[in-house]
Parts: structure tokens; C-alpha cells; sequence
């Protein structure tokens, strides 16, 4: 894997990047939020390895704006910081995993194995939902509705891909927001029932199921 490695603590940043080196990982070192994320905007690594306190950008920031570009780079949090809220606003802005520092480098390596198995399994998903009438490839971003391609555009997709990846999970128009048009969006929350008509619309009503006081779900 191709690491990315935010730390601005050289006695943590050095001989964490070796250690993942002779595992056999290629290892990126950034020492500043700001470099950071920069660097994983740039694209090119399977992981971001990301320390909370940082100079400029704090870690947390770092995730926020990263997920509300849409980058669904995997994240994995190396932090000090353990107390139960801060786990949670970690998990809550993107990150895939949180580890509390001092942690172990064999729990490192199998967080970044299950983040390889969990990323090829979405990858090569094509996943049927609505009773089998939609098929969506996650891989190509192709749908199928009654066997039939249907062409979404990438706000719609987006909106389609989140429900139907936790199919029967209800969503609030809050948590879609966040999912689909990022946490800095500053639109109406409306917005959200709009893009739904437009899938009923193009699929079928019962596409995508609604219940007051619970929000939309993909059945």
C-alpha cells in the first residue's frame, strides 16, 4: 500500500514510517495539517495515517475537508487523544479507524489489511436492491433498472450509491447531506427530497422508501 503519514512528532513520524517500510508499505511523511492535506488531495495513496493535534490543520479539519470534497480516501486516526468523545467525532467525520496512541504496529497492520479487504469487497460489489429490480456495479458506477441502464448524474449516483450500500438502514435528510453534499454544504436541507424525486422519477417510486420521522432508505 501507498501510506500517507501526518505527524508532526519526528519520534513517532521516524520509526512508525520504517516499521510500515519494512512491512513492505511505500510511506509518504507530512508534518503539518495544511501539507497534509494537500498531499492527499493530490491523490495517489490507498490510506491516510492521520494525528489529530497538528500544526495548521488539525487532523480532525484535515478529514472534514477532505470528505466534503467527496474523497473517500481511506482514514485511519494515530492519536493521543483517546477520550470517548473524540473517538466519535473522528469516526463521525470520515475516519475508517482510531487508534490511540501508544498503539502497537501489529494492530496497525491488520486495521490497514481490513481496509484492503473492505475496499476490494466494495469495489467488485454489485448489489441488488428494490427486490431485485435495480442492480447497481459499484465498480463502474453502471445501474441496471429492470435490466435496463439507466443514466444518472454524479449528485443522483452519489445520493443512489450511499442508500444502497446500507440498504434498509434509514438516513436523515442531515446525515445524506453530510454523506452526499459534504459538511461544509450550506444550501436547504430540501435539496435532498428534490434529488430523491429525481431518482423515483427515473427509476420507480418505490426506489427509494420514505417514513416521516425516520428519512429515506434504499429497500
Amino acid at each position: 500500500m501507498r501510506l500517507l503519514l501526518v505527524e508532526d512528532d519526528r519520534r513517532i513520524a521516524l520509526p512508525t514510517s520504517h516499521a510500515l517500510t519494512d512491512a513492505g508499505h511505500e510511506v509518504q511523511w507530512e508534518s503539518d495539517g495544511a501539507r497534509g492535506l494537500a498531499s492527499a488531495q493530490a491523490g495517489g495513496f490507498d490510506a491516510l495515517l492521520l494525528d489529530v493535534m497538528l500544526p495548521g490543520l488539525s487532523g480532525f479539519e484535515v478529514a472534514r475537508q477532505l470528505r466534503a470534497t467527496g474523497a473517500e480516501l481511506p482514514i485511519v486516526f494515530l492519536t493521543a487523544r483517546g477520550a470517548l468523545c473524540d473517538r466519535v467525532e473522528g469516526l463521525d467525520l470520515g475516519g475508517d479507524a482510531y487508534l490511540v496512541k501508544p498503539f502497537e504496529l501489529p494492530e496497525l497492520l491488520a486495521v490497514l489489511r481490513a481496509i484492503v479487504r473492505r475496499g476490494a469487497a466494495v469495489r467488485s460489489a454489485r448489489i441488488e436492491f428494490a427486490g431485485g429490480q435495480g442492480l447497481l456495479d459499484v465498480a463502474s458506477r453502471h445501474l441496471l433498472w429492470q435490466g435496463q441502464p439507466v443514466g444518472l448524474t454524479g449528485r443522483e449516483y452519489a445520493l443512489l450509491e450511499a442508500l444502497v450500500l446500507s440498504r434498509e438502514r434509514w438516513f436523515t435528510r442531515e446525515e445524506l447531506l453530510r454523506r452526499v453534499w459534504g459538511p461544509e454544504f450550506a444550501g436547504e436541507m430540501r435539496v435532498v427530497d428534490v434529488y430523491v424525486s429525481y431518482l423515483r422519477r427515473k427509476l420507480a417510486p418505490e426506489a427509494v422508501q420514505s417514513l416521516r420521522g425516520l428519512g429515506y432508505r434504499a429497500p
